[in-house]
């Protein structure tokens, strides 16, 4: 028996809810952490005054932050299997399905370690906070940027190119920077942002390639 029916809208919906989830948890845990006197007031996109990680650390912004952001976790590892599952309806035979089962599903599993450990000053709990969001990073890049590789050439797979590759050039610029001068202020803190931005920008352009695919969900049953 074969059940064919249309992708209920929160799988299509699947990537605004993982976009959304992070720019709304953390920007109102640093509005919470400025309130009560824990973080400098800033706009940190422009200034860097403060990390996201310091956002979560501090109650009661950081209680705010887990509840968002675990979550959020879910929703990464629920986006992944299904684009996985979609790049292989609409291109045959690709390889890069597994490279982002495993680098998104990887990334989504370093966050909940990074949050698990965040509000702990203990030297192993920092090495898992730094590991954690390292690997997050760079799970859900590599994820990112092997299934808009594998996207047929169109303005929207071009978008989602260089949303994804911008937070690497600024990352080696600011790796460049510190070899040869000395720091710019603060500029570490602004590419965490920043970059945190554009990976969120990335999940709207791909409801938007699902949204124009007319992603369907397929179901059989024998």
């Amino acid at each position: 028996m074969r059940i064919g029916y249309a992708a209920p809208m929160f799988i299509r919906g699947l990537p605004l809810i993982t976009a959304i989830l992070p720019l709304v948890g953390i920007n109102i845990a640093y509005w919470v952490g400025v309130e009560h006197g824990n973080l400098p007031s800033c706009i940190p996109y422009f200034d860097g005054c403060t990390s996201i990680s310091a956002t979560g650390r501090y109650p009661p912004g950081d209680r705010l932050f887990r509840a968002v952001m675990l979550p959020r976790s879910a929703w990464l590892v629920l986006t992944w299997y299904f684009a996985a599952h979609w790049l292989r309806s609409v291109k045959p035979g690709t390889r890069a399905d597994r490279t982002i089962l495993v680098a998104g599903v990887g990334g989504a599993i370093a966050l909940i370690i990074y949050i698990s450990y965040l509000a702990s000053n203990d030297p192993f709990y920092e090495v898992m906070r730094r590991y954690g969001i390292y690997f997050y990073f760079l799970g859900t890049a590599v994820a990112q940027l092997a299934l808009t590789l594998a996207l047929e050439r169109s303005a929207l797979q071009r978008a989602m190119f260089w949303v994804i590759v911008t937070p690497f050039g600024l990352g080696l610029f600011n790796l460049a920077q510190k070899a040869v001068m000395s720091p710019l202020n603060n500029f570490a803190n602004r590419i965490e942002w920043i970059a945190a931005v554009l990976m969120q920008v990335w999940f709207v352009l791909l409801y938007l390639v699902w949204r124009r695919s007319r992603f369907d969900l397929v179901v059989r049953a024998d």
